[in-house]
């Protein structure tokens, strides 16, 4: 029996991560009106535990064994637990984006800017996308209101009402 938006719900589902993981990587979607509508707060739920642990982190001493068989003690920052578990929550329902490589990006460039990065969107998402909101939010005294839908108007061929959502 299929559910919302007259899918079932592995479809709906399925959906509602590739759509939300496109949204925060472009930052703006058209799709249907009724997929904006569900869209959004499934958006919304995201950013605010990622806003809630960004800043989350522990200062770990690691011991590492160089080349000539020394070990150099050295100071790497981590998530801390509150912060891993939402990073996994998150990644549960988004869809893993990869970068890609610039028209006039050389590929050495494209390979030293992304080497150490392996998950693009969840560290767009920690560095970028929830400490801008978290300041918006400090600034209005508000949470929430993270996403704006405009209404189109009619698809053509169709006739399905059209809307863009974005990130405010």
């Amino acid at each position: 029996m299929p559910g919302k938006l007259g899918r079932t719900t592995e479809q709906r589902l399925a959906i509602l991560r590739n759509q939300a993981s496109e949204l925060l990587w472009y930052g703006k979607l058209t799709t249907t009106a009724a997929r904006a509508k569900e869209l959004q707060p499934y958006v919304e739920k995201i950013i605010t535990k990622a806003i809630r642990v960004y800043d989350d982190n522990v200062e770990v001493e690691v011991v590492k064994t160089d080349k000539k068989g020394k070990e150099v003690k050295s100071k790497a920052i981590k998530d801390s637990p509150k912060k891993l578990a939402a990073r996994r929550a998150i990644m549960a329902k988004l869809r893993d984006l990869q970068e890609v490589k610039a028209f006039s990006e050389k590929k050495s460039d494209f390979k030293k800017r992304t080497a150490d990065i392996q998950h693009p969107l969840m560290e767009k998402l920690f560095n970028e996308v929830a400490p801008k909101y978290a300041q918006r939010a400090e600034e209005l005294g508000q949470g929430g209101g993270y996403t704006r839908i405009y209404l189109l108007g009619a698809r053509r061929g169709d006739g399905a009402e059209e809307a863009i959502i974005e990130l405010v």
